[in-house]
């Protein structure tokens, strides 16, 4: 039976932890002999979909685009990381679809006002004061995943244990 290298999608709030799941993450797994790349969302939002927006057609083009990016990183034995806000069910499950087997999808749970405690750019602020329209988790909704493959919490887990959490999922499971 042959592994498929996984697409570990990490989805939460922004400010949930991510990203510094994400780096932490690549890391390890390098460390381990793995080849990995990490699609982290405000880099491509500045890059690969520089020209898009945030509605929700845009969000879709967004996390299409780096679907089928990480799919093909995939099928050459690459795993990716994605850290994305990605806060739409149905966006997700249509990453899912174009993924396929591989996607593995990793709730970041982290409560709003911790979020909002961890706003370096000052996001939240800026949002609440109505200066930003269509913020997730301030006046656009985040759909918490109906059927994540795993959760982790970063409220009181630090980056390094979540990585673990997530790597020995994937080794229980057959993806490393």
């Amino acid at each position: 039976m042959q592994t498929l290298t996984p697409v570990i999608a990490l989805t939460g709030l922004p400010c949930s932890g991510k990203t510094t799941i994400s780096i932490e993450l690549e890391k390890q797994l390098v460390k381990q002999g793995s080849q990995v790349r990490r699609l982290d969302g405000d880099v491509v939002r500045s890059t690969v979909c520089k020209d898009l927006g945030f509605s929700k057609a845009d969000r879709r083009t967004n996390i299409e685009r780096l679907s089928y990016i990480a799919k093909m990183f995939s099928e050459n034995n690459v795993i990716v990381i994605m850290a994305f806000v990605s806060p739409y069910e149905d966006i997700r499950r249509n990453s899912r679809k174009i993924i396929g087997e591989s996607y593995v999808e990793v709730f970041v749970d982290t409560p709003l006002d911790e979020c909002k405690k961890r706003d370096v750019k000052g996001m939240y602020k800026l949002a609440q004061e109505g200066h930003m329209q269509g913020f997730t988790g301030v006046d656009d909704p985040y759909e918490i995943p109906l059927n994540p493959d795993l959760v982790v919490h970063t409220a009181d887990v630090l980056a390094p244990e979540n990585s673990r959490q997530i790597i020995d999922f994937l080794a229980q499971y057959g993806r490393l």
